[in-house]
């Protein structure tokens, strides 16, 4: 090893930049196989040359000389922090999930719906699907996805990746057929669109032209909210479905608090746990800046949520209302236009939540594609999403070693920080820009 004067030692003998005792360096690295001066990260044996290192952006994982004490350490150390963030992303949402849970205690027995779960179950199986999705981002290969529960189709999120992975290389079924999405999207999708499911069946009924089965249902649950509404079954527009005996205007603006006091919840831990693990040290030096960031983020994203769900009750009125009918297609324009209320989130995450809900969507299509007969039954293809997410993480992975710089420099310092890689001086598109 060098002795301690760092790198001034190492740049009065001749070393490239990206070299440093406080990375790791030994003069063994600078020193080839055939005896020649050379940095072992960047390949650079001209220690004058004007490139910096991230002219060449493949990492020096497989180059520089690793023990297998060293190889096993950096391993676990790795897996570590991967089931640090799982746990913590799955284990934040399942405790905020469980108290909203333990909280809902004063309801009608009416609109009380039957669980599913004992309070004591639901915490048992949080604390499974904690554990597992820690293992799962714990070992983060192809068939880790298996971690998650046997059973347990990921299909979403393995196309999410496959798209996200595509992204790195080249750079209306809520309403009327829920049965086609995931149980938790659906559960997500049902608790932020506000609705109860005697509503959501009326409208479906009449967007699809059906005779009505439940306006009954309806008036006694309007009932149990303190309103007495009578239902004409020859009714042109759902208005009165949707929000009983309030107007159009009034019922968007008491939904839009309603929804954000919801979407609070949500996007507390998505901030706040990435910025206790990402940031924790720099809680210690600026936690207020910090902090502020991460409820701001939240105000933010809670508002683009509430915003979005009370848009398309909007959006739908005021259509049905302009032609005097609900149908297919007039639901589908009204729930078009929400999408504006994307601008009101940060644009580095629009296009993740653009990429979420295409993957779900996908989903959800070729699901409407195998009930009518034009696709196969999915059983017939055995954990497709296994397939689609190794896939998936070759690239992202590949990537990651061999073209760095497509990277976001938020996604590159998160997993640089899982895989334990300090990376070298402006590698980052950030650092190239500035």
């Amino acid at each position: 090893m060098l002795p301690a004067a760092g790198d001034a030692a190492a740049s009065s003998v001749g070393f490239c930049s990206c070299f440093s005792v406080e990375n790791g360096g030994s003069y063994d690295d600078y020193i080839d196989g055939s005896g020649n001066r050379g940095c072992m990260h960047c390949k650079r044996s001209d220690p004058s040359s004007s490139s910096s290192c991230y002219s060449c952006s493949s990492l020096w994982l497989d180059l520089a000389p690793f023990k297998d004490s060293e190889k096993l350490q950096r391993v676990i150390t790795a897996s570590a922090k991967g089931f640090s963030i799982g746990a913590g992303l799955k284990g934040g949402l399942a405790l905020f999930s469980i108290l909203t849970r333990l909280r809902r205690r004063q309801s009608s027995a009416f609109s009380r719906k039957i669980e599913d779960f004992s309070n004591k179950e639901a915490i048992t199986m949080a604390i499974k699907e904690t554990i597992r999705y820690g293992l799962f981002l714990g070992t983060f290969a192809g068939p880790s996805m298996l971690l998650t529960g046997p059973n347990t189709q990921h299909t979403s999120l393995a196309i999410y990746i496959l798209m996200r992975a595509a992204v790195l290389a080249s750079r209306s079924a809520y309403l009327l057929k829920q049965e086609s999405l995931p149980p938790s999207y659906k559960s997500f999708l049902n608790k932020h669109g506000g609705k109860d499911a005697v509503i959501l069946q009326g409208m479906k009924e009449m967007a699809s032209g059906l005779p009505f089965s439940n306006l009954e249902a309806i008036e006694k649950f309007y009932k149990t909210t303190g309103v007495d509404i009578k239902l004409d079954p020859e009714m042109k527009v759902p208005c009165s479905i949707v929000h009983g005996n309030q107007g159009c205007l009034t019922h968007v603006v008491s939904f839009f608090i309603q929804a954000y006091k919801r979407a609070l919840p949500v996007y507390l831990p998505v901030y706040l746990i990435p910025a206790l693990i990402v940031h924790r040290k720099g809680l210690l030096e600026r936690p207020y800046t910090i902090l502020g960031k991460g409820l701001l983020g939240t105000a933010r994203s809670s508002l683009f949520l509430s915003v979005y769900c009370s848009s398309a009750w909007m959006w739908t009125c005021f259509l049905f209302r302009i032609f005097e009918k609900c149908n297919i297609p007039m639901v589908a324009m009204g729930t078009f236009p929400t999408g504006l209320s994307l601008a009101i989130e940060k644009k580095s995450r629009r296009m993740e939540i653009s990429l979420y809900c295409l993957a779900r969507a996908i989903e959800s299509f070729c699901a409407c594609l195998t009930d009518i007969g034009y696709l196969p039954q999915s059983k017939n293809v055995k954990r497709a999403d296994v397939v689609i997410f190794s896939l998936s993480t070759a690239i992202i992975m590949h990537c990651y070693a061999q073209e760095r710089e497509v990277f976001r420099s938020k996604y590159l310092n998160v997993l640089d920080w899982v895989f334990g890689v300090p990376p070298p001086p402006c590698e980052t598109p950030r650092c190239k820009s500035s």
